[in-house]
């Protein structure tokens, strides 16, 4: 079992990163820019239907947390939600992330708007934990679909570049007592001044009659934002997110991500978080994590 999920992982993880790669490199657009990774303008215009990067893409050989998650339970006071207590978890695993979107409508509501598809999957690997046969702890699914409008005005030397809409759906695919998913509708705006980019997306949580975490939001956040520095092929993010309460249930997280070249698309990449859900399993659950790997796509 361990080498067919192995063979997999090395027969799909090429195709997928080969497949960005030419996007990213072909056509001669390297979309090092907000407008060229969102086709703001003519002159950055692709197409319909042709892979591109939307979040990173990273292999982590090696992330540690501060606190496993080895009993999940949900918020929705279902024991059925509650794991049983014996799992050993080790601190140290693997993580990598895929994403990519391609837009399937052009011009779109007067000419004023593209309509995209997007995916996301991030995967947590016990790759070194050989007394669980090596488990992939959690792998969370997120496609969406994504209605972007280009803009372009100025102010205070910021730059405004696009805001739009998404429906997004995200969902680990478990039984009970694992099940935890939640569908959002996720409004967005992105701003670029030099060097710097910066993403807002604060975002409402639809209501489920069978809800695996009612209180997601609560942990996770109302919002998030992404600030984005880039300078002589180093790339440097943080995304923090926010429940907007501003007392003793005050909640969220923050997440840094450093990347430098290291030879043509390959860089290293060193990422650094630290509150609640780094995914839906532990969106109640606080850790640090710290994790070293590789990157071949970034935000920009």
């Amino acid at each position: 079992m361990n080498l067919i999920k192995t063979s997999l992982l090395l027969l799909f993880f090429p195709i997928v990163a080969n497949a960005q790669n030419q996007a990213l490199i072909t056509d001669k657009v390297k979309l090092r820019t907000m407008s060229e990774r969102w086709e703001l303008d003519t002159t950055s215009v692709r197409g319909t239907f042709l892979v591109t990067p939307y979040k990173p893409l990273f292999v982590l050989p090696i992330r540690w947390s501060s606190l496993p998650n080895e009993q999940p339970y949900s918020g929705n006071g279902n024991p059925d939600y509650v794991a049983e207590p014996g799992t050993n978890y080790n601190n140290i695993e693997a993580k990598f992330q895929l994403s990519f979107k391609t837009k399937v409508l052009q011009s779109v509501l007067w000419g004023r708007a593209d309509l995209w598809v997007a995916y996301t999957q991030k995967s947590h690997w016990q790759l070194y934990n050989n007394s669980l046969s090596r488990p992939f702890r959690e792998i969370n699914y997120e496609p969406e679909i994504i209605l972007n409008f280009p803009m372009n005005f100025n102010f205070f030397g910021i730059q405004a570049r696009m805001f739009g809409v998404a429906f997004n759906h995200e969902s680990n695919g478990k039984s009970l007592p694992f099940s935890r998913s939640w569908n959002r509708i996720i409004f967005h705006a992105g701003f670029e001044s030099g060097d710097w980019s910066f993403y807002v997306r604060p975002w409402l949580r639809l209501r489920s009659t069978k809800d695996d975490n009612p209180d997601i939001s609560k942990y996770i956040g109302r919002g998030d934002l992404n600030v984005i520095y880039t300078k002589n092929g180093n790339v440097f993010s943080f995304i923090g997110s926010h429940n907007l309460h501003f007392d003793t249930t005050l909640r969220g997280s923050g997440t840094f991500s450093w990347s430098y070249p290291i030879q043509g698309n390959l860089k290293g990449y060193l990422q650094i978080s630290h509150g609640f859900g780094e995914t839906l399993i532990d969106y109640n659950n606080v850790q640090t994590t710290i994790g070293v790997g590789v990157s071949l796509i970034e935000w920009l």
